[in-house]
């Protein structure tokens, strides 16, 4: 038995739920989420709580549960409380600033890096180093965080490029720690 796909998901108010034979569309008054049904799970909505039923006891049907169960609870929570996740840009000279909807990154290269929004994400910049990211749907904040992290990850000397806010950067000593400590012959 799954202990996350027997939980139930309670819908908020203000958010709809649609089932239909191939996919579950999660709703409010602006924006909507769809996520096919995966194979042997049977969604259930009786008094405000969405359910999640086997159809069949096979192994793929139940790892299909948890799955099922942990997407639509992220649909939920999207819709009505959205996800952010936040980038520190670390590096002398190296800022962020949005134009518009959209994000000029100087990063140490030639050029500044230009970064088009996708829709239904919005970027927030303070002080030309904290990029906070933040949308409903968790798969596309997560898939736009890494793309722009992407641009210049930290790198393990000086710690600079982008970090995600809760990432440890594990720093290596220089040539000049490393001649220091060995020995002479």
């Amino acid at each position: 038995m799954s202990k996350i796909g027997k939980q139930p998901i309670k819908i908020s108010e203000g958010v709809t739920v649609v089932i239909s034979s191939d996919e579950v569309i999660v709703k409010n008054a602006k924006n909507e989420i769809k996520t096919a049904l995966l194979k042997g799970i049977k969604p259930v909505l009786e008094n405000n709580l969405l359910k999640l039923e086997l159809i069949n006891d096979s192994k793929q049907a139940r790892s299909n549960w948890g799955t099922m169960r942990s997407l639509l609870a992220n649909a939920v929570y999207g819709l009505t409380m959205g996800f952010e996740k936040t980038l520190f840009l670390e590096g002398v000279g190296y800022r962020v600033i949005k134009e518009g909807n959209d994000l000029s990154m100087n990063l140490g290269f030639s050029h500044p890096v230009r970064y088009k929004a996708p829709a239904h994400i919005t970027f927030e910049v303070e002080k030309n180093s904290i990029l906070k990211i933040k949308g409903f749907d968790k798969a596309l904040v997560g898939q736009v965080t890494a793309e722009i992290r992407s641009f210049k990850k930290p790198e393990p000397y000086k710690g600079k490029g982008f970090r995600y806010s809760n990432e440890i950067i594990r720093r290596k000593a220089g040539k000049k720690a490393a001649a220091a400590t060995g020995s002479t012959s």
